[in-house]
């Protein structure tokens, strides 16, 4: 069993029949986003402009990591709901340490020490959830659950409900600044995304990720720690986490608890849209990442319209409960298609014998 778990692990993920999957849903995404582009122009003559996608640009990258935050545990069939105020709990650490050493005035040796602190803050919050998950047996959306509640009142209890703001200048170049005319939090999502990439797709970990989704009991009878798995699964996410929480901190030059709390149902959405297996087991980024697109874009296109915030919000939910029914309705008519095939095939047979 051993064996056959290194030969698994050891392998390169895909197959023909799975790349030319992949190269569909990425098409079949395309042009739902050409779909949606050309609907809002048509709506407004304000949507096709560059201070549109600038803003698109810039809103992108938070929202993307806190995604690429869900979608690891997603594939590993579990769940976190504590991702925006892990994020905030990670913002708020680099924000103390910018005040106590300097505030404004602080250098960029106390910038990097209040990232690495955040990044730890991240990669505990999410270890802790991973333990929990991991040897517990817990149901990962009790535990993310019980943490996004814990973090919501400690983060709440330390500030005071208030905001932390009052940063160096050089912290809001980051988030608001260009690199050739692309935004820098754009360039630090594309990066995460390519890590996210390589890490699922040529890593032992990627692979443990997509087997435990499938079938945990198989993978640990497979050779596979599985609770090593899962703990360092939730890590990654609560460290993506806090890179999220570190944009948002520059992209705002502040930092409260409640910030972002609309963006979990996004993060599921995209995933969703982005053919993430609800029950885990399948899931690319690059599909995830284009789905995402398409959320900002409508998201922009609604703003310009100027529909109502909470109607948005609403109209969110009913899109995920859209594709969902989709979703299944797809997987009932291939299950059908399936059994129809076997049956035509097996009468042939029949009929040849």
């Amino acid at each position: 069993m051993t064996s056959i778990a290194a030969l698994l692990f050891g392998q390169k993920t895909g197959t023909p029949g799975a790349t030319s999957s992949t190269r569909g849903e990425i098409a079949g995404l395309l042009v739902v986003l050409g779909a949606v582009i050309l609907l809002f122009s048509l709506t407004t003559n304000r949507f096709l402009s560059a201070e549109t996608f600038t803003s698109i640009a810039f809103q992108l990258p938070e929202l993307g990591l806190l995604t690429l935050a869900m979608l690891m545990p997603l594939i590993s069939g579990g769940f976190n709901l504590a991702i925006t105020f892990t994020a905030n709990i990670s913002g708020l650490t680099l924000a103390w340490v910018l005040q106590a050493y300097g505030g404004g005035d602080g250098g960029v040796a106390v910038f990097a020490l209040g990232v690495t602190a955040a990044l730890l803050s991240g990669a505990i919050i999410g270890g802790a959830m991973g333990v929990v998950i991991a040897y517990t047996g817990a149901h990962p959306i009790l535990v993310s659950l019980s943490m996004m509640i814990f973090l919501r009142g400690l983060g709440e209890f330390l500030t005071r409900g208030g905001d932390i703001s009052g940063f160096p200048t050089f912290v809001v170049q980051i988030g608001q600044g260009t690199v050739l005319g692309i935004p820098i939090p754009l360039l630090i999502f594309i990066a995460c995304v390519a890590l996210w990439a390589i890490l699922l797709k040529r890593t032992r970990l990627g692979f443990a990720t997509y087997m435990i989704g499938s079938n945990p009991e198989a993978t640990r009878y497979s050779g596979v720690n599985t609770h090593k798995a899962i703990v360092l699964i939730y890590t990654l996410s609560g460290v993506m986490c806090a890179i999220a929480g570190i944009v948002m901190l520059t992209r705002f030059n502040s930092v409260r608890v409640g910030h972002g709390e609309s963006y979990l149902l996004i993060t599921v959405l995209a995933s969703f849209l982005g053919r993430v297996d609800p029950f885990g087991g399948f899931g690319r980024v690059i599909p995830v990442v284009i789905a995402l697109v398409i959320l900002q874009v409508i998201a922009s296109g609604l703003n310009l319209l100027g529909t109502n915030q909470h109607l948005a919000t609403a109209l969110w939910g009913a899109i995920l409960i859209v594709v969902m029914i989709i979703r299944y309705a797809w997987a009932r008519l291939q299950i059908g298609s399936f059994i129809r095939h076997a049956s035509e095939k097996q009468t042939l047979k029949g009929r040849v014998s």
